[in-house]
């Protein structure tokens, strides 16, 4: 079965409206516009259309006449001119507009510029200050460890002082109380005992005094230490 054939007028009809609607104009296009036929033969009718379309605007024109084609002339230049004349005044324009804004853009860099550095230094001084307080501190929580250790031995020190003079005063009250006892029971030699007893009462009383002042001097360690 031959295919069926369309006209040129109705390949160039479907071109055009495929034109109008900004479509491309390919083969293929025009065959499911017109409904059929090989896509090369309605390709070629349209570039065909397109080239006579062509060749009937590139038809020569008759020219001017003299007079005519002078004043065209003189008016063509003095638009030239003066359209020179323009676009050298607009770029003069842009230019210096350019300029001016290139410099505001350079002095607002440079003043945040300085700003930032002043903001640097000002934080360098900052970090500089810091860090010498911390070392400081540090200084101080150095000493303040090594005098808590001087204290803590200190007070080891008193509280072994205090449990050996605990431990002789409790012993030289035991011998005390079984010497009393003794002397209660041995009627003859009374006045010997009582003095050995006194004397027992002053150890035991310088003893306890000493006690005492350790006791004072555990609280003021202590103290300190809080």
């Amino acid at each position: 079965m031959r295919p069926v054939e369309f006209t040129p007028e109705e390949i160039i009809k479907a071109g055009q409206e495929l034109q109008a609607v900004g479509r491309n104009i390919t083969g293929f296009a025009l065959r499911q516009k017109v409904g059929g036929g090989s896509p090369a033969r309605l390709k070629q009718v349209w570039d065909e259309h397109l080239q006579s379309q062509v060749e009937t605007k590139a038809e020569p024109v008759a020219e001017l006449p003299l007079e005519v084609a002078e004043a065209m002339a003189s008016v063509n230049k003095a638009l030239a001119e003066r359209l020179t004349a323009l676009a050298v005044e607009v770029n003069d324009k842009a230019v210096k507009a350019a300029e001016r804004r290139v410099a505001d853009v350079l002095r607002s860099a440079s003043e945040h510029r300085e700003e930032a550095e002043r903001e640097l230094a000002d934080a360098s001084q900052t970090v500089e200050d810091l860090e010498t307080k911390l070392d400081e501190a540090k200084a101080t929580a150095e000493g303040l460890e090594s005098r808590l250790a001087e204290i803590q031995t200190d007070h080891q020190t008193q509280a072994v002082k205090l449990a050996q003079v605990s431990e002789r005063l409790a012993l030289i009250e035991e011998e005390r109380v079984r010497y009393e006892q003794q002397t209660e029971q041995m009627r003859n030699e009374r006045d010997t005992s009582r003095e050995d007893a006194a004397k027992l009462r002053g150890t035991v009383e310088a003893l306890q005094a000493q006690v005492k002042e350790l006791m004072q001097a555990l609280g003021g360690r202590q103290a300190e230490k809080g």
